[in-house]
């Protein structure tokens, strides 16, 4: 095959975009730490929907065009450190395709080259070992490769792709010595590969299509979101079907036609009528596969979102109806839970976007709430390691605008930066003092682990709790509080002078009292107790 036309792009992509979704939940396993937050298969499937998706609307017929939609979609919906740079990766391709119609092997495997350095140049620090490292030698290898031996096939070129990026794979271990010890690979690198797996299918004749058991993207996009049940659109209709449809029509068909965009699915055939239940995000969908099939004789779409997610709503319809006035500055942070999200706001947060461990928000969500602002000086706070390049991207997309990102990994450097905020200031005297105060604060979050392994030496054992410090794991126990005093212990030392203590969903006010009871009797610091409502981790601790 020597040439890539625009339906055989969207032939791969689609079958590389399936078969990350059949992939994600094995990706998300390969995560190093054993906490319950490996969600780089959610990220990257979220992402590479978001893109796929809007490339497939694309009715243009030449592959640059349909890469420029792929590569915006996948801008825009990027979520987590591996979402941010598989968008890069696919941005350099998109460049180095822009005004052609068609792509030769050639032209392939320079786009594959310059995605690779695209993706490079949008990473402070790149780490080798990583999704980085795979991109940039299958790249490099098949480059040379095709060169070498004037290869004018594109699934040769392809093949070869596939087959360099699981060779860097399976060398990541030795890159991250963290990878090796845990005993898995790179599961971004993994990401990657599974992305092209699926275009080298597609080329060969065979799209792959999503398995059964994969999660859809309305399903990950709900569980990022907190939880199935809570959000998206309850879609019910009763169908009276057409009398193609009563030949036709099969239960298992279009519940796996349903699956592909919701959950919660219950269909159930009594002759000519159809009953049908599905928990979606995208109910005009639904309603167009049931009006396939005959004439509604029922219909109604409830939005589960509504109650629980009310505030969010009122900022979303003052964004429509009201122009904010305008200010020197405006602070944007990320919480995981309502207590925080409050604490933020009393320290002057103009807009809490949701979020956090297992929930990463998207640069579109990052520049939705640029858009609600009106300020001279706009500040991010990420407040987790996985969303600072989601949080940079979105600054980047609003060019127009002064922007900064202040790089907190952690909930108590944000509020230690936000505690530092002053409004009457200049901006250099701003960005200094927030930065003194995120390098001062130290970090710690105890969780539960999802797994037996060994890390840095220290054994952990599923469902022990975990005390991290820092980026650190320094203790693993059977009991909460013990795990918990444990890590006070390590944080804590006669130069402490404020411990805040934030409880999360399952912990109560009373444990958070005696752990508030051991630091005062053990140190001569003050301790400030909040209720986060945060999941995930049940204690998060700032020591200042």
């Amino acid at each position: 095959m020597e040439r890539i036309n625009s339906q055989l792009l969207k032939d791969m992509l689609t079958s590389g975009m399936n078969n990350l979704a059949n992939h994600s939940a094995e990706i998300d396993a390969l995560n190093v730490f054993p906490v319950p937050d490996g969600d780089t298969g959610t990220n990257m499937n979220l992402t590479f929907s978001n893109g796929v998706k809007e490339a497939l609307k694309e009715d243009a017929d030449t592959v640059g065009k349909i890469c420029k939609t792929l590569s915006r979609g996948l801008l825009m919906g990027a979520r987590g450190n591996s979402g941010v740079i598989t968008s890069q990766i696919f941005r350099g391709f998109y460049q180095a395709v822009e005004d052609l119609d068609e792509i030769d092997a050639m032209q392939l495997a320079n786009a594959l080259v310059n995605g690779s350095r695209v993706a490079y140049r949008a990473v402070m620090r790149p780490v080798e070992g990583t999704i980085l490292t795979v991109v940039r030698e299958a790249a490099d290898y098949t480059y040379a490769y095709t060169v070498t031996e004037e290869v004018e096939d594109c699934v040769a070129v392809m093949k070869k792709m596939v087959d360099e990026a699981n060779e860097s794979l399976l060398r990541t271990p030795e890159l991250l010595p963290v990878l090796e010890e845990v005993g898995v690979v790179d599961s971004g690198g993994k990401g990657l590969c599974v992305i092209l797996e699926g275009f080298l299918s597609a080329l060969n004749g065979e799209v792959i299509q999503p398995s059964k058991s994969s999660e859809s993207v309305s399903e990950a996009q709900s569980r990022v979101q907190g939880g199935e049940e809570e959000f998206g659109f309850c879609t019910e209709f009763i169908l009276r079907l057409s009398e193609n449809g009563i030949r036709n029509f099969s239960e298992e068909k279009f519940k796996e036609e349903l699956s592909t965009i919701g959950n919660s699915i219950v269909c159930v055939q009594d002759e000519d009528l159809v009953k049908v239940h599905v928990h979606t995000l995208e109910p005009k969908t639904a309603i167009k596969m049931g009006k396939r099939q005959g004439r509604f004789v029922k219909l109604k779409v409830e939005n589960m979102q509504e109650q629980h997610d009310n505030i969010l709503e009122k900022e979303e319809e003052s964004q429509l109806e009201i122009k904010p006035e305008h200010k020197k500055y405006a602070i944007i942070t990320v919480a995981p839970g309502p207590g925080i999200d409050k604490m933020f706001k009393e320290l002057r947060a103009d807009v809490v976007v949701g979020g956090g461990q297992t929930m990463n928000p998207s640069t579109e969500d990052f520049v939705s709430a640029i858009g609600r602002l009106n300020a001279d000086h706009i500040l991010i706070l990420p407040n987790n390691s996985n969303i600072v390049l989601a949080a940079q991207q979105a600054s980047q997309v609003c060019e127009d605008q002064d922007i900064h990102v202040l790089p907190t990994k952690t909930i108590p450097q944000g509020l230690s930066a936000c505690v530092m905020f002053n409004p009457e200031v200049d901006l250099e005297e701003n960005l200094e003092e927030m930065q003194e105060a995120i390098n001062h604060v130290k970090s710690g979050e105890v969780t539960y682990a999802i797994k037996d392994t060994t890390y840095e030496g220290l054994e952990i054992k599923k469902d022990e709790y975990m005390g991290i410090l820092g980026k650190e794991i320094v203790v693993s126990c059977p009991d909460c509080i013990s795990a918990t005093k444990q890590l006070i212990d390590k944080m804590v030392d006669e130069d402490s002078e404020l411990v805040t203590l934030i409880y999360g969903k399952d912990a109560t006010p009373e444990q958070a009292q005696a752990l508030a009871d051991y630091i005062e009797e053990t140190s001569d610091a003050e301790v400030e107790i909040h209720s986060g409502d945060q999941p995930v981790y049940s204690f998060i601790l700032g020591v200042e």
